[in-house]
C-alpha cells in the first residue's frame, strides 16, 4: 500500500517537469505578460501567480498514474523552448503543406506554433456574425466576448497543472464566434502546425506550443469545425499543450472533428471543456490517425434541460505509439442526454487508454447517457487499458456502459484467405469494418467520406498524410 509519504515522495518527483516553466515565469514573467493579449492578460497573471506560489501542482497523477501512458510528466520534461517574445517564424504559413484531407470547401485559419494566420479565403468570405480572429487582433466587441467567457468553462486551475500550465503562458489564442441565429454554411477549418525553432547555426531546437481555442456559438447559431494538428518536428522533441473552451447557448449546435497526425518526437496534451445550455446539440469526434504520444481530456457541462452530446473517437496505433482518451460527462440538469463511443487498434508494442466517467447529478431526471469502448489488440506487445464508470445520483434515468478488448476474428480471417485474399489485405479489411460505426458519426458527410478514405490508406499501410491541410 502507497503510504502518504510516498504519495509526497512521487510528487515531488513528478513535480520536476515543472520547474523549468516555473523558472521561466520567475526571471521572464514581464516579458511574457508585455507580449500577452490585454483580454485574457488578468486570467494569465493569475494562473502563473498560482503557477509559482502552489508547489503541489503536478503534472504526474499520482493517484492514476499507472493507467495513462502517455505520461504528462515525461510529455513535458524535454528543455522546450517556448517563444514568449512572439517572434515571427519565417515561413510562409499558407504554403507548408497540401493537404491529403478535405475537398471541403472550407474556410481555414493556421496556427504555426501559437501564432494565428487567416487565409485570403477566410477574410475574403467569412459570412456576417461569424468571428475568427487572434486574441490579440480582436475588435472591442470580440474583446469583450474573450472577457466574458475565457477560462469560466476550463475552470479551477488549482488543481490541474496542466491547465495552470497551459493558462500561464498562452499569451494569445484564436475565437470563433457565431452571432444569433446564424448558421454557417461552410465548414471552417482550423490547422495547427507545430514547427521546431531554429538556433542561428541552423540547428533545429524543440519548442512547445501553448494553444487556446474558444468557440462560443449564440442562441439558435450553427456550425461545423474541423481542427487538425500536424508538425514539422520530425525526430525532434517538441510537443504541443491546447486547451479548447466551447460555449453553446440555448438551441445552438456544433459539430466539431478533431484529427491527429504527428512526427515520432511529439507529444501533445489536448483538454476540450463544454458548457452547454438548454436543448444545445454538441458533436464531437477525436481522431487519432497517426499519433505519437497524445492524451486527449474531455469535460462536458450538461446544464440545462434538453442539451445533447455525442462524443466520439478512434485511435490507430502502431510501434510504439501511445494514445489516451479522458472523457467527463457531466449531467447538470434534466432530460439531457449523451452518447460516448471510442474504438482503438492497437498493434505492434503500442499503447492505448481510455477513460470514461458519467455522472448524473441529484435531479437531473430523464437523463439517458450511454458509453463504448471496444478495442481490437493485434500484438503480443500491444496493450490497452479500459476504465469505463458511471457515478448516478439520480432515479429515473436510463444510463449503461460496456468495454470490450480482443482479437481479429481468426474465423473470418481464414474465410478471407480461403477465398483468395492474402492475409494483409484480409487483416485491413476486418479493422476497417471494425470501425465502420464510430466513422458514421463524423460531420458534415463530405468530410466522413474523406475520412473513410484516409483511414483505409491507414489500415492498408500506404499511410497517406492527413497533413497538408488547405482545404481545397
Amino acid at each position: 500500500m502507497e503510504t502518504n509519504a510516498s504519495k509526497k515522495s512521487a510528487q515531488g518527483r513528478c513535480a520536476d517537469a515543472l520547474t523549468q516553466y516555473r523558472v521561466l515565469l520567475a526571471q521572464y514573467g514581464a516579458v511574457v505578460a508585455q507580449h500577452t493579449a490585454r483580454s485574457i492578460a488578468g486570467v494569465r497573471h493569475e494562473a502563473a501567480t498560482e503557477l509559482l506560489a502552489n508547489s503541489n501542482l503536478s503534472l504526474c497523477d499520482t493517484d492514476k498514474a499507472e493507467n495513462h501512458y502517455a505520461d504528462l510528466n515525461v510529455m513535458f520534461a524535454p528543455d522546450l523552448g517556448v517563444n514568449i517574445n512572439r517572434l515571427p517564424i519565417t515561413t510562409e504559413a499558407q504554403s507548408l503543406f497540401r493537404c491529403g484531407v478535405p475537398a471541403l470547401s472550407s474556410l481555414i485559419g493556421v496556427t504555426v506554433n501559437d501564432t494565428f494566420h487567416p487565409t485570403d479565403r477566410l477574410v475574403r468570405l467569412l459570412p456576417e456574425g461569424v468571428t475568427v480572429t487572434a486574441f490579440s487582433k480582436a475588435s472591442s466587441a470580440d474583446e469583450e466576448v474573450i472577457r466574458r467567457h475565457y477560462g469560466k468553462a476550463a475552470g479551477n486551475i488549482n488543481d490541474n497543472a496542466a491547465l495552470a500550465l497551459n493558462t500561464a503562458l498562452a499569451q494569445d489564442g484564436v475565437l470563433v464566434h457565431v452571432s444569433a441565429g446564424v448558421k454557417v454554411d461552410k465548414p471552417i477549418q482550423l490547422i495547427n502546425i507545430l514547427r521546431n525553432m531554429t538556433a542561428p547555426d541552423g540547428t533545429a531546437l524543440p519548442a512547445l506550443a501553448v494553444r487556446r481555442l474558444l468557440v462560443v456559438l449564440e442562441r439558435g447559431a450553427n456550425l461545423d469545425l474541423m481542427v487538425c494538428d500536424h508538425d514539422m518536428s520530425q525526430d525532434t522533441p517538441s510537443a504541443s499543450l491546447r486547451v479548447t473552451e466551447i460555449y453553446l447557448d440555448t438551441d445552438s449546435s456544433l459539430n466539431l472533428c478533431e484529427l491527429e497526425e504527428s512526427s515520432a518526437g511529439t507529444s501533445r496534451h489536448v483538454m476540450t471543456f463544454a458548457r452547454q445550455n438548454d436543448n444545445s446539440r454538441l458533436s464531437v469526434f477525436a481522431g487519432s490517425l497517426k499519433p505519437s504520444r497524445t492524451r486527449n481530456d474531455f469535460t462536458v457541462n450538461l446544464n440545462r434541460p434538453g442539451a445533447s452530446v455525442d462524443l466520439n473517437g478512434m485511435a490507430i496505433l502502431d510501434g510504439n505509439r501511445i494514445a489516451d482518451n479522458c472523457t467527463t460527462v457531466l449531467h447538470n440538469s434534466e432530460h439531457c442526454h449523451s452518447d460516448q463511443a471510442f474504438k482503438y487498434l492497437v498493434n505492434d508494442a503500442a499503447k492505448g487508454a481510455f477513460h470514461g466517467l458519467i455522472r448524473v447529478a441529484e435531479g437531473a431526471i430523464g437523463t439517458s447517457a450511454y458509453q463504448s469502448n471496444r478495442n481490437i489488440i493485434g500484438g503480443a506487445d500491444a496493450v490497452m487499458h479500459s476504465q469505463p464508470q458511471l457515478e448516478i445520483y439520480c432515479d429515473d434515468v436510463k444510463c449503461s456502459h460496456g468495454s470490450a478488448t480482443g482479437q481479429l476474428d481468426e474465423n473470418a480471417l481464414f474465410y478471407m484467405r480461403s477465398r483468395g485474399i492474402d492475409l494483409p489485405e484480409a487483416r485491413s479489411m476486418l479493422m476497417n469494418a471494425f470501425m465502420a460505426d464510430v466513422l458514421e458519426k463524423v460531420n458534415p458527410e463530405q468530410l466522413r467520406d474523406r475520412l473513410r478514405h484516409l483511414v483505409e490508406r491507414r489500415l492498408s499501410g500506404a499511410d497517406e498524410q492527413c497533413g497538408a491541410c488547405t482545404g481545397c
